[in-house]
């Protein structure tokens, strides 16, 4: 049977209906898939929200310490009647205005100089004091069970007790016996060692407050594997160099500090703020105001001083941070474009905060220095970092200074000004007791604590799985 052909006159018309079918599937398709994808990314975006919701503080147990090693070192230097290494008018003021009054539940920390520069471990733990209610800006949540935590802090004013064997007894600060800075050292060890959390961990996770490079000095081994809170490294060089299984011939390598698991802190200033707004005229190239003779790898202070002192605009003056060494500080340090900073006794000193908060621009002449919060802060933005081979050729080091701009240093001064708040510890509360600024120093170093959980988690994990009897081969931590 031959095919017939119908012809139909609305065929025609067909084709525009079918592509017009096919335009809307292909449109709703396409509507679907962007509606997914978009369901999609909004889930992921508020699952990562999530997570950062979730990591946005660090679980934080306090130890169970007598309050005998922390408030009650501050009753006993307040029970004094002087510092006899350095004087202090506010410490004398302080001290009488306590004279025959109830012992306080936070006293005040001393004004002398010498010691309120390691001031760290009492904001540290004023904040921590704090009742939760209170503690809105905090980054660290405090909780009351260890197994909640993902730190243990250590709550002992161990820079106070060492500063202050050392004003009473200095003699006796390298032994044991008529040591009482040892006692309590021994004293915190013994508890700690008890816990459960201390042996869950072998105290990897437990933090310890260590400003003064010689705190804690007689149970470092001891504290080695737990998460420190160091101004610097360079008090435990001596020992290091002794212990250390490295080959390396130009560097000590550290085998109980680590930048991997320990912190490095700001010093508190001592001199006051001064905002971007209030900056005037500088008619000095340079300033420094110290001790002219260091040791160790502070040799390189005096070198420099016989270079500069004969400098025009470079001002090199030896004192002490007594009233009067503070008052010659604020001024050299807001009339001067640069402020200097070597190396003393060890890497570091508080005169590098000092001259950020007083817009001087820092200029580190110190090879091993290691420096709080990097990798939150760029230094390179607004300090100077000058070799120390450089710094003490004649002439080179002024001529290097005298090469920046105005609009460079000018730039230096805006970009430490926006940092200044985060080297600041003083929360402005009486006995360091209320709210915090959530871009103060306490915060910014439980920050840093938090970055070094996964690393410290590991550690712990490891350490578990050795048998009976095997010992964790000491490794070098290069730096």
């Amino acid at each position: 049977m031959p095919l017939i052909v119908k012809n139909n006159s609305n065929a025609p018309s067909s084709v525009p209906k079918l592509f017009l079918l096919f335009t809307l599937f292909s449109i709703l398709s396409l509507v679907f898939f962007f509606f997914t994808t978009s369901t999609s990314t909004t889930t992921t975006i508020s699952h990562f929200s999530s997570l950062s919701l979730q990591s946005s503080t660090i679980n934080v147990y306090v130890a169970d310490l007598p309050r005998s090693l922390n408030y009650g070192l501050l009753d006993r230097y307040w029970s004094f009647d002087s510092d006899s290494r350095l004087g202090s008018d506010s410490d004398r003021q302080i001290r009488s205005s306590l004279l025959g009054a109830k012992t306080l539940e936070f006293p005040p920390f001393p004004e002398n100089p010498l010691i309120k520069q390691y001031s760290a471990e009492y904001w540290i733990m004023g904040d921590l004091m704090t009742p939760p209610q209170q503690r809105i800006g905090s980054f660290a949540k405090r909780v009351f069970d260890a197994r909640d935590a993902d730190v243990v802090f250590v709550p002992f004013f161990a820079t106070l007790s060492a500063e202050m064997q050392l004003g009473m007894a200095k003699g006796v600060f390298r032994k044991k016996a008529g040591n009482e800075d040892y006692q309590r050292q021994r004293a915190v060890m013994d508890s700690l060692m008890k816990t459960q959390a201390w042996k869950r961990s072998g105290g990897r996770d437990h933090v310890f407050v260590l400003t003064d490079p010689v705190a804690m000095w007689h149970v470092k081994d001891e504290i080695a594997p737990a998460i420190l809170l160091v101004v610097d490294f360079g008090g435990w060089y001596r020992i290091d160099s002794k212990s250390s299984n490295c080959s390396s011939t130009d560097m000590i390598q550290h085998t109980k500090v680590s930048v991997l698991k320990d912190v490095i802190v700001p010093y508190t200033h001592l001199l006051p703020r001064l905002h971007l707004s209030e900056n005037k005229e500088r008619h000095n190239l340079l300033y420094f105001k110290g001790a002219k003779h260091r040791h160790r790898g502070g040799l390189v202070r005096e070198k420099l001083w016989d270079l500069l002192i004969n400098e025009p605009g470079v001002i090199m003056e030896e004192g002490f941070p007594n009233a009067t060494g503070r008052e010659q500080s604020i001024k050299g340090m807001r009339t001067s474009e640069f402020c200097l900073h070597p190396a003393g006794d060890t890497p570091t000193s508080c005169r590098l905060f000092d001259a950020i908060q007083s817009l001087c621009i820092p200029v580190i002449v110190s090879d091993n220095i290691e420096l709080p919060f990097e990798g939150m802060v760029d230094y390179s933005e607004f300090s100077i970092f000058v070799a120390v081979d450089d710094a003490l050729k004649p002439g080179w080091l002024v001529s290097h200074l005298q090469s920046f701009s105005k609009v460079k240093r000018d730039r230096f001064r805006q970009n430490m000004a926006q940092v200044q708040p985060i080297f600041v510890y003083d929360n402005g509360h009486s006995g360091g007791i209320g709210p915090i600024p959530s871009d103060g120093a306490v915060n910014h170093i439980w920050k840093k604590v938090h970055q070094k959980l996964p690393m410290i988690k590991e550690a712990i994990i490891r350490e578990k799985r050795k048998p009976p009897g095997v010992s964790v081969p000491r490794r070098c931590h290069c730096t």
